[in-house]
């Protein structure tokens, strides 16, 4: 098994290349990249398998308006959940504190700061997601980087108490991941399966992501009380799917299958399709490679249009945000293949891309990523717009 749910970390190794990891996950490329753009990425795969035939496909082109402007003025957002009853919860990278966005008017509300946060280049507060169970336990998870280890932590949210102190202490469910100056992943989703899922980055230690005893580079699939989950594809491993290199997004369409986004390194990002047990290439492959034994991407781009980070699946396709690339990309599925060519929108308008979420129905929340360090803050960053998409 390898680990154990609050045993200490022992797949800490890359830490000792922190400060000297040379590419960076958000930004695309290598630290000595001129930033000037690839060449045009490759077109999607060929057509979807004959069982995939007959399912429904969005239309070849679709579109996006941004309806309004929920929030302005979040310092470093980084995860974005949606309270059941009404209201946001966002993470702040830097700041290590959650606060409560009225979807309606704006208006922010601190819940706390999570303790033990260590932010330091792409680590810090990350991913959150509410407890499966959230309607009686009123339980947020949250992954973040501490001084040791990239961790897992739940916490009771008391919205009766004063702001800054409706979080509680935070109980730890899952740690060990290993932590770096880089390629933290940091994505939490619980799955249709009510299970816990996590993506992790190799933090700069390349060779971590093939070995299956590593969590660096993977993505986990945990219980909600932190422990691999049953039908896991390695007996008592978290391990879900191998080989990546920093995934950041996660999402399932309404057959419950799961797609995650993947930070190349200088020459191609990647939206996949998750399949247990599977690798997925990184060191070995980036992006498509003639190896049977790598699961090639439904689809690729140069870091310069991407740098992707979270997903989110409406309207028969997933929608990417970009970091580096500053736009939305959208795949139509047919399946688990791309049915026409991604479309790129809102392309230099909002600047660094980080989260996109449901919304419901032909809505999406889209949060914003221009105060994170790599970009240029303009008055109001950062942002959580409502799109409306097809």
């Amino acid at each position: 098994m390898i680990v154990q749910r609050r045993a200490v970390p022992t797949v800490l190794a890359a830490a000792a290349l922190l400060l000297t990891a040379g590419c960076s996950s958000d930004g695309g490329g290598s630290s000595g990249t001129d930033g000037s753009a690839s060449p045009s990425r490759a077109a999607p795969g060929s057509s979807a398998p004959a069982g995939q035939a007959a399912e429904e496909t969005p239309p070849a082109k679709g579109s996006v308006k941004v309806v309004r402007t929920v929030a302005e003025g979040l310092d470093s957002p980084w995860g974005l959940a949606p309270l059941p009853g009404g209201g946001l919860l966002v993470s702040s990278r830097d700041d290590g504190t959650i606060v409560r966005v009225d979807e309606k008017t704006g208006k922010k509300t601190e819940l706390g700061e999570v303790p033990g946060v260590s932010a330091a280049g792409e680590g810090g507060l990350l991913g959150i997601a509410l407890s499966p169970d959230y309607a009686s336990d009123h339980m947020v998870y949250a992954y973040f980087t501490s001084a040791s280890d990239n961790r897992i932590v739940r916490m009771l949210y008391d919205e009766k108490k004063p702001s800054g102190e409706q979080l509680g202490a935070p109980d730890t469910v899952f740690r060990g991941i290993p932590k770096g100056f880089v390629h933290n992943g940091g994505r939490i989703e619980f799955g249709p399966d009510k299970m816990l899922y996590v993506g992790t980055g190799e933090s700069g230690d390349t060779g971590l992501s093939q070995d299956k005893e590593s969590l660096g580079g993977k993505i986990l699939r945990l219980t909600p009380e932190g422990e691999p989950a049953p039908g896991n594809p390695f007996p008592d491993s978290p391990v879900y799917s191998f080989g990546h290199r920093n995934v950041q997004g996660l999402a399932w369409d309404g057959k419950q299958r799961l797609f995650a986004s993947e930070f190349g390194q200088d020459t191609w990002d990647e939206l996949n399709a998750i399949k247990p047990g599977d690798n997925y290439g990184w060191p070995e492959a980036e992006g498509r490679s003639g190896d049977s034994g790598f699961h090639n991407p439904i689809d690729q781009w140069t870091t310069a249009e991407a740098s992707p980070s979270g997903i989110a699946y409406a309207e028969g396709s997933v929608w990417m945000a970009g970091l580096r690339g500053k736009r939305l990309w959208r795949i139509p599925l047919n399946g688990t293949e791309a049915s026409a060519e991604p479309q790129a929108f809102l392309e230099e308008e909002y600047g660094r891309l980080r989260t996109v979420v449901p919304a419901g129905g032909d809505r999406l929340w889209l949060v914003t990523s221009n105060t994170d360090g790599r970009g240029n803050p303009e008055d109001g960053d950062d942002r959580i717009l409502e799109l409306r998409v097809t």
